[in-house]
């Protein structure tokens, strides 16, 4: 998946807790606990993602680093 792939993933599952509270979920505690499981595997996978699209980046225009 692309950060921007995994960006819109992790707004929808915002999107869901924030609906989910208004109707009246934040009481279930087992799909709230599913729920931020999800949102923070996907905050994880989204930093993975940044950093390796940074680091490629910086290679393609720096090179490799040597030494």
């Amino acid at each position: 998946m692309s950060t921007t792939e995994i960006r819109v993933r992790l707004l929808k599952l915002t999107a869901e807790r924030l609906d989910a509270q208004d109707a009246g979920l934040a009481r279930d505690a087992a799909y709230m606990a599913d729920l931020e499981g999800e949102v923070a595997a996907c905050q994880a996978a989204f930093a993975l993602a940044a950093v390796t699209e940074i680091a490629s980046l910086r290679g393609q225009l720096g090179g490799r680093d040597m030494g």
